[in-house]
Order: C-alpha cells, then structure tokens, then sequence
C-alpha cells in the first residue's frame, strides 16, 4: 500500500527538471570584482535566474609588481569556485568566461590561468579591450535614447576605464571607436591614497585622468555633439552605480531602483564633494558603499569628474548592466539594440537578478 502511494505520487507530482530547458552563464572576471550571471532562454528573451558577484581585487599590486599576487589569486580561485558549482548545479549548457585588464597586463598570467583550470574546471579567455567594449555597449544598448544619433558610454574598472562612442542607426547600435585608458579604481588608488583624500590630491587624480579623455575627444570630436544634445552619456560601473544609490537615498542598494536612472552633472558632484569630506571609514558606513568599496570610491568619483570635465553633459543614464549581458545576447544568438531590447526587458521583467539563489547571489557593482 505504501508503495503504491509513494508511485502515484510520483506521476501526480513529478520532479521539476530545471536544467533541461539549457541555461546559459556568463562569467566576468575583472581587475576589481568576479561576476557571474546565468540564465535560461525564453519567449524570445532570457531570464536570469542565479547571480554571483564577489570583490575579489584581482589586480591589488599590479601596477607596482607587474604581476598577480598569491593572495588575489587564492581570493580569485575560491571565488571562482563558487562561480563553478553554480553553473555544474543549474546544468549550463554553454559558458563564456573572460578576463580584462589585470589578466591582460599581468607578467604571470598563465600561471594563475592554468591554476583556475586545475582547481575550478574553468577555462577563461582573456579578451582584448575592442572586444570588451562590444560586449558592454551590446549589454547596454537598450538604454541609449531612441531621439539621439549617438553616445559617449563609459566604464571604470578596476584597473583601467574603457570609452565606447558609438552610433546608433537602423535600429542597432555600433561602436565607432574605443579607447582602454589605464586608470582604475585600484590602479589610481595605490597611487594616490585611500582615506583622507585631500582636495589637492583630488585634483591630481583627476589631472592624471584628463589629459588621455582630450586625447580621445580631439580624435572623435565628441565635446560638440554632447554639448548639442546629439549624443547621450551613459555609464555602466560600481562607480555610477554607487553614487546613484546615495543619491537615491537607498537604504540597501537595489538594481532595479539604480539601472536606467538618471543621474544630473549636478548631483553628482554633490555625492563627489559628501565622500571626499569622510575618511575611509565614514564612507564605509554608507550602505551603498560598504567597506568593501571605501578605499576605491574617491579614485571612481575622480575618472567620473574627469569625464564630466571634457564632456559637460547634463547629466548621465546609469547602467547595472553591461558585459555579462552582452556575453550572453552572443551566446543565446542574438545581436544588435532590437534584440537587446527584447531580452533585457524580458530578463528585467523576470525573476530578477538573482532570484531563488538567496542573498549570497545578490550581484553587486563592478
């Protein structure tokens, strides 16, 4: 009898089959933070439906020894190794995991990629800074305004920041040209201090920063179409994203509340000029800083001063997304701002980031 039951439960109430449908991840690993998305084609779009992100400081020394330190890649790896058994559990089917900026300058990279091989599984590609731009503008591309003819989209990392002015036509969205700057959040930190910042030092960080942008815009002659209206500012990093979470007053930092919002010339150097005022520890009682984030904030707010300084916008859309995303519009097939549209609100409109993998799979910013 009690077999019987236990079989007619099973045809009533049949096991959830969770990974047959075929899940896709994507896994950034950056010169500041390890990332990973997953998710599951549907109705056109993808829903994400587990997410990852650990500040991992990957490049910490980098710029003074030229290569990875023990202790950033035994951080690295354990992170890594979480990102590992979340894509064996949710059975993906197929990964892309890149590398940037400190994997690309480090002197003894293949040693700590054939370390992440041995005792994770990955295998991680190291992708070239044109390469990585794609992949962000592709991950952005459902937030740049429909009535302008072009975009300045830009991306503080840890170790370097990246430019993407791009040109949006025929309904699609294509870079024109970028630049891999070598200036960080860890980089430019390491150089300049960490807690008390004075205004002076300030100043230098934004000087060291500048002189490469001008360079950029001579090259393009973006200033007049930003000055015009023609071309939108968007930025996709833990930098703009942090300060829109202050300026939102947010008790808790939420992606949903942050990404696609928008953020004025004016409003941020209000939230520039509060962070510059604390030492390392008043920021890191801000709940969307953190003491993960305080020692690298003020070199984030500088490039951001600096960006605004050669290009005088208004204000700027803020992106919590970008890479990751990209990764799998090319994973799943899918290409160009119609698509993206379509896959992102689809995702947005889903479970959310993170959702049914519990509060250790909250992403945060880059």
């Amino acid at each position: 009898m009690g077999a019987h039951r236990s079989r007619t439960q099973r045809r009533r109430y049949p096991r959830r089959r969770q990974g047959r449908q075929g899940a896709y991840a994507a896994l950034d690993l950056g010169t500041n933070n390890c990332r990973l998305l997953v998710a599951r084609p549907v109705d056109g779009g993808f829903r994400v439906i587990d997410a990852f992100s650990r500040i991992v400081r990957l490049g910490e020394g980098l710029e003074r020894d030229g290569e990875l330190s023990g202790a950033a890649m035994d951080r690295t790896i354990d992170a890594l190794k979480v990102c590992a058994l979340k894509m064996r559990r949710r059975r993906v089917v197929r990964a892309r995991n890149v590398a940037t900026e400190a994997c690309r300058r480090a002197g003894n990279c293949d040693l700590f990629l054939d370390r992440v091989r041995s005792e994770t599984g990955l295998e991680i590609e190291i992708i070239s800074s044109d390469e990585e731009a794609k992949l962000a503008v592709a991950g952005c591309a459902p937030l740049i305004d429909r009535e302008v003819s072009h975009a300045l989209v830009f991306d503080i990392g840890g170790g370097s920041t990246e430019l993407m002015w791009v040109r949006r036509q025929d309904g699609a969205a294509a870079v024109i040209a970028s630049a891999s700057l070598p200036f960080g959040v860890i980089n430019l930190s390491e150089a300049h201090g960490t807690d008390i910042v004075p205004r002076a030092v300030y100043e230098s960080m934004i000087a060291d920063v500048e002189a490469s942008l001008k360079e950029f815009d001579a090259l393009h002659g973006i200033r007049p179409m930003i000055e015009d209206g023609a071309a939108q500012m968007l930025g996709t990093s833990g930098t703009v994203t942090t300060l829109a979470g202050i300026h939102l007053k947010l008790a808790r930092y939420d992606r949903q509340a942050v990404d696609g919002s928008y953020l004025s010339a004016d409003a941020i150097r209000v939230v520039n000029n509060q962070l510059l005022a604390m030492d390392c520890r008043a920021r890191a009682k801000e709940p969307c800083v953190g003491p993960a984030r305080a020692d690298l904030v003020l070199a984030g707010c500088a490039i951001l001063d600096a960006i605004l300084r050669t290009w005088p916008a208004p204000g700027l859309v803020v992106a919590d997304r970008g890479l990751r995303e990209g990764i799998l519009l090319g994973l799943m097939g899918r290409s160009g701002l119609r698509s993206a549209e379509a896959d992102l609100r689809t995702a947005q409109a889903g479970a959310g980031y993170g959702s049914g993998a519990g509060p250790a799979a909250q992403p945060r910013r880059a």
